[in-house]
């Protein structure tokens, strides 16, 4: 399927790694110029340099730390106006109301929570003014799933879905379509991390990560390439009238809740 977005400049935060990276590999693939920003150089420059060698693709890098005073500015002046922006940078840390402190809570905050409505407030003035433009919110599933043990991410993800909802449901009146995607346990470093932490308090050792995955839909975990392909079909002219929701991509697990 041609999604029609050859040409298009997208820019994608938090794009060194695990679902970001992934994203630049599909978004290349399409035919875009791609801007990734994140704070790793050396992880950009060898996310980059892939996919110029694979693919010939327009790649153009800025590491940048995107809680710094002066830092969404310095990506407006590095990306311009792009077709699409992509908001996928932050990981807020688990744990239960007392493992997670103050200065913990705010931070996982200042870079995915707040992170995600300073580049929007930056760019979609920009996507206005020209007319045009998609903004997707990576958020997750935990949004959905209150978690106890992850309290912090599940109320920051839930913000995000609530911000995702009250700046979509308008934003067609200025040709601009905002989304949100919200992934359950995707194949990266930062799950595999979490699932080995989990058994390891639930079952005394890492070893049993496998256990935990095999009670999952299809007993596996989505894979990024299933999770990066959603965004840019959602980004793409075929889903023109989307706007304003919020796409879960976690095989079923939100909708297993039963009563009783």
């Amino acid at each position: 399927m041609d999604l029609g977005i050859a040409g298009q400049k997208v820019l994608i935060t938090g794009a060194s790694q695990g679902i970001g990276a992934g994203l630049a590999q599909v978004f290349a693939e399409e035919g875009c110029a791609v801007y990734l920003v994140a704070r790793s150089a050396d992880k950009l420059d060898a996310v980059a340099s892939e996919l110029r060698s694979a693919l010939g693709a327009q790649v153009e890098t800025l590491a940048i730390d995107l809680t710094a005073p002066d830092a969404v500015g310095r990506v407006v002046a590095f990306a311009g106006t792009p077709d699409i922006l992509v908001n996928n940078a932050g990981a807020i840390p688990g744990g239960n109301l007392w493992h997670v402190d103050e200065a913990q809570w705010r931070a996982g905050w200042e870079l995915k929570v707040f992170g995600y409505i300073n580049m929007t407030r930056a760019f979609y003035p920009l996507m206005q003014e020209r007319g045009s433009g998609v903004i997707l919110n990576n958020i997750g599933n935990g949004g959905e799933n209150f978690d106890f043990d992850y309290v912090c991410g599940t109320t920051g993800n839930a913000a995000l879905m609530a911000f995702t909802r009250a700046i979509g449901g308008r934003s067609m009146d200025h040709g601009i379509r905002v989304l949100g995607v919200n992934p359950g346990p995707v194949a990266t470093d930062r799950i595999f991390k979490v699932l080995r932490t989990r058994a390891i308090e639930r079952f005394g050792t890492e070893d049993a990560a496998d256990e935990l995955t095999a009670g999952y839909p299809a007993g596996r975990i989505a894979s990024v390439r299933e999770t990066a392909d959603m965004f840019a079909f959602l980004a793409s002219p075929r889903s023109a009238y989307t706007s304003g929701t919020i796409i879960t991509i976690d095989g079923g697990i939100t909708s297993r809740r039963a009563i009783g």
